[in-house]
C-alpha cells in the first residue's frame, strides 16, 4: 500500500460511526485529517484528542454540508490549516427507513440537502481547490442494488451520488480519481438505529461471510482507495457488502 504519510485527507461526517474510524485509521498511517462534523463537536473534539494521543495530526472543523457557504469555508479553512487538501472523502449523510408513501416532504428535503447537495457542493469546491493528482472518495450504499422496501428515499439519494461521481471522474481532470464506495450493512449507529435483533439477523444471513460489517471492514477499503497504489480506479462504485449482491 502506498505511504498515506503526509497527505491531508478532508473527511465529512467524521466525528462518528465509520468517518471516526476512517479519521483515526488514515491518522495511524501518518495522514493529516480534517475531522469535518455539523452538531456533533463534543465527539469530534474526543476523535481528534485520540488521534493526537496517538501521535497522529488531526483538526475538527465545524461545517453543515448541505449549506454552500459553509462548505467553501471548510475547503478554505482545512487548505490554510495545512496549505492543500490531497483526499476527499464525503461520508456525511442521513438515513431514516419508511415506505416511500410514509415519508414527508421534510424527510425528503433532509435527505436530498445532506446526502446529494452535501457531495455536490464539496465535488464543486474539489474541482478548483482540491490538490493536483488528488483523490476523491465519495460513500454510496448497496442499497441501490438491494432494493429494499422502507429505502427508496435513501436509495435515490445515492443513486444520484453515484452519477455525480461517474460523470465528474471524467469532468475534473488534474489527474484526480473519483470513485464511490458502497457499503452494505455495518455495524454504525445510523445503521443499526431501530432495527430489531431478527432484522439484523436476517442481513447477515444475507451476504456470503454471514454478519453484518464492522466499520474496519469499510476503513480497510478506504486505505486502498485513499492510496495513490488506487489511481488507476476512477469513476467506479466499489461495492463492499460481503457478496450481498
Amino acid at each position: 500500500m502506498s505511504n498515506l504519510k503526509d497527505k491531508v485527507i478532508l473527511i465529512t461526517g467524521a466525528s462518528r460511526g465509520i468517518g471516526a474510524d476512517m479519521a483515526i485509521s488514515l491518522a495511524a498511517q501518518g495522514a493529516k485529517v480534517i475531522i469535518n462534523y455539523s452538531n456533533s463537536g463534543d465527539e469530534a473534539e474526543k476523535v481528534s484528542a485520540q488521534i493526537e494521543t496517538n501521535g497522529g495530526t488531526a483538526v475538527p472543523i465545524k461545517a453543515n454540508v448541505s449549506k454552500e457557504d459553509e462548505v467553501e469555508n471548510l475547503f478554505d479553512q482545512s487548505i490554510q490549516q495545512f496549505g492543500r487538501i490531497d483526499v476527499l472523502i464525503n461520508n456525511a449523510g442521513v438515513m431514516t427507513t419508511k415506505l416511500l408513501k410514509d415519508h414527508t416532504e421534510a424527510d425528503f428535503d433532509k435527505h436530498f440537502d445532506i446526502n446529494v447537495k452535501g457531495t455536490f457542493f464539496t465535488l464543486k469546491q474539489a474541482a478548483t481547490k482540491l490538490a493536483d493528482n488528488g483523490i476523491i472518495i465519495n460513500f454510496s450504499s448497496s442499497t441501490t442494488r438491494t432494493m429494499f422496501p422502507g429505502y427508496a428515499i435513501y436509495s435515490a439519494t445515492k443513486a444520484a451520488v453515484e452519477q455525480m461521481t461517474k460523470v465528474f471522474a471524467k469532468e475534473i481532470g488534474r489527474n484526480i480519481s473519483v470513485n464511490a464506495i458502497a457499503p452494505g450493512p455495518t455495524k454504525t449507529e445510523l445503521f443499526l438505529n431501530g432495527k430489531s435483533e431478527e432484522v439484523l439477523a436476517r442481513l447477515a444471513a444475507s451476504n456470503a461471510f454471514n454478519r453484518i460489517a464492522e466499520p474496519q471492514d469499510i476503513t480497510k477499503i478506504i486505505l486502498f482507495l485513499a492510496s495513490d497504489d488506487s489511481k488507476w480506479l476512477s469513476g467506479q462504485v466499489i461495492a463492499a457488502n460481503g457478496a450481498m449482491v
